[in-house]
């Protein structure tokens, strides 16, 4: 069982060895066992090369290991001039493809090609049904699992292919990512993604206000230090209003990326003034978690309100006994920023002053306007004071309490309620000595009167950096198209994250499988829950993230009154919207 931990996250180490694909390669495996039983267990027997060589490469493909033609005859139990044949037999059936190790191109390496991906990836399917079949004696299914679940209607997605040509990055390929579950996901994924774009790859890993410094950092150098940057959502107004990312019409033909799959809040966030900058990478909406078990022990309903929340929290919370009611990020700064916006949303009402739309409100059409800042109004004053009511049901440290502080006592079993990214959800769902794990319900923000159900998105987006040298660009964007298609956000999800940004990921039986997290924002995506207003990404934004994570940490400490807070970020902000971005 994968675990991933807080440590593992900022000490910048994995969690436990995370195995690529593991699906697949559990039918390669039986496959490859049976195959070898069968030719060493009767006599006379005809070894079957052909199946020998595709499992090999497979297996390959899987661990992330080089391929070679010498290789496959080598596996294929049969003599040399006979595998030679029979290689190029699967080659011409255009299940093989060649890839340059060199130059000259007089030595390459082999990859399954896309058509043998999709192949085999129905192949498993079949041998799931036939093995329940012949083996499951009205066992359920799962007990005899090689390849997924076979619901009809809905397709598989194959394991991503290698680039037929790989690309060409001297020094590998350099990465700026936040360091949260998913991107420590692809960095275990590393070696299997190296072979998919043939070159190395450097991953460095920051957190999240790190990250926004070394991004604007590596903006001021003559040459990008890195060929790829993460950006979270909010960020997208600053980095373009600065010219430091690249308009991805610019540098590629957009339709490569498939954009109608990606989730709609996900991708339209990804936009500036109707221009993509940036490709969603993870799309990961805060909810609220929630413990159903205690719920349901004690008869009460679902916290859908935030009036649900108070007296939930207020029937759960113990601190004797050590039990709470409800975390939450209130530590200074970002985090409480953040939390602040999100839950203004909830009681109606964005922190600026933007254009009422049928289900919210817009932020895609941001540029060149002035604002307003609405902390002086009724719902950021309710906003203000039902924090202030969450901190009697909160644990003790929860002053200091952000991203990943608030998941790890709800993980524990310590809280009843938690408001979290679906990215954390991995520490209780895949540590099955977590009380949370299994007996975890999760809701779209619990909203006030003036309110609706909402799941505020948030994730980052792969971005070009502006100052990207001329002649890395179109590798770089091979290898984006790699890093965001379906087959890896799969990867992604088979490996411990809980993000995805498409919709056929989400639809994919084999993921549904892992979470009830993927068929639920997959809902919340089609009722139009998911949005990015309540932080919407003008450039001055972060700035007003940090004046209200510092202004209302005084309110929540007892320090000022929540009008007078809200006064002095509102005069605060005015001030700030009045200059201009440099």
């Amino acid at each position: 069982m994968t675990t991933i931990t807080a440590e593992h996250i900022q000490s910048g180490h994995p969690g436990a060895d995370a195995q690529p694909g593991a699906e697949l390669e559990r039918v390669v495996s039986f496959l490859s066992e049976l195959s070898l039983e069968i030719d060493t267990a009767l006599d006379p027997t005809t070894p079957n090369p052909h199946l020998n060589m595709i499992l090999h490469l497979m297996r390959g493909h899987i661990e992330g290991k080089l391929v070679s033609a010498s290789s496959m005859v080598a596996a294929s139990r049969v003599p040399y001039a006979t595998a030679m044949r029979k290689l190029a037999g699967i080659q011409d059936a255009g299940l093989v493809e060649q890839r340059p190790r060199t130059k000259t191109g007089k030595s390459f390496s082999l990859h399954p090609s896309a058509t043998l991906l999709e192949r085999f990836n129905e192949l498993a399917g079949r041998i799931d049904r036939i093995a329940s079949g012949a083996f499951g004696g009205g066992a359920p299914a799962q007990d005899y699992f090689f390849g997924g679940s076979y619901q009809p209607g809905q397709a598989k997605i194959p394991p991503p292919a290698a680039l037929p040509r790989p690309v060409k990055l001297p020094g590998g390929m350099r990465i700026l990512v936040h360091g949260d579950p998913t991107f420590l996901v692809m960095g275990n994924l590393k070696r299997q993604f190296e072979q998919l774009v043939g070159t190395d790859i450097h991953q460095r890993a920051f957190s999240i206000d790190r990250l926004r410094e070394e991004a604007l950092r590596n903006a001021s150098r003559a040459k990008s230090r890195y060929d790829l940057i993460a950006l979270d959502l909010p960020w997208l107004g600053e980095f373009v209003a600065k010219g430091l990312i690249c308009p991805l019409p610019d540098i590629m033909d957009v339709e490569r990326l498939d954009p109608s799959d990606f989730h709609t809040a996900g991708w339209r966030a990804a936009h500036w003034n109707g221009v993509p900058y940036g490709v969603p990478s993870q799309t990961t909406p805060e909810l609220m978690f929630y413990r159903k078990d205690w719920f349901a022990d004690e008869g009460l309903e679902p916290p859908t309100t935030t009036d649900r929340v108070l007296d939930a929290a207020a029937r759960f919370h113990n601190s004797r006994a050590g039990r709470y009611g409800v975390a939450w990020n209130a530590a200074r700064g970002t985090a409480l920023g953040h939390s602040f916006m999100m839950t203004c949303a909830a009681f109606g009402q964005p922190v600026l002053d933007l254009d009422r739309i049928a289900g919210g409100f817009d932020a895609d059409h941001l540029e060149g306007r002035p604002f307003r800042p609405m902390f002086d109004s009724p719902q950021a004053l309710a906003a203000a004071e039902y924090l202030m009511e969450l901190m009697r049901f909160s644990p003790p440290d929860i002053l200091s309490m952000s991203w990943y502080e608030r998941v790890r006592p709800y993980a524990a079993g310590k809280v009843a309620m938690a408001y979290g990214y679906t990215l954390l959800a991995p520490y209780f769902e895949l540590d099955d000595s977590c009380p949370a794990h299994g007996n975890t319900g999760y809701l779209p923000h619990p909203h006030g009167p003036a309110g609706a159900p909402i799941a505020p998105v948030g994730g980052y987006v792969l971005c070009v950096p502006s100052n990207l040298a001329a002649d890395r660009v179109q590798d770089t964007v091979d290898a984006l198209c790699v890093f965001t298609s379906p087959g890896a956000q799969k990867l992604y999800a088979q490996n411990g994250s809980r993000t995805s940004p498409r919709y056929s990921v989400g639809a994919d039986p084999e993921v549904r499988r892992l979470s009830p997290i993927f068929e639920l924002v997959d809902q919340m995506s089609w009722r139009d829950e998911l949005q990015f207003w309540p932080r919407p990404p003008i450039p001055q934004i972060s700035e007003i993230i940090g004046i209200c994570g510092h202004e209302l940490h005084d309110m929540l400490r007892g320090i000022v009154a929540p009008e007078d807070a809200l006064a002095r970020v509102q005069a605060r902000v005015e001030e700030i919207l009045s200059r201009t971005v440099t």
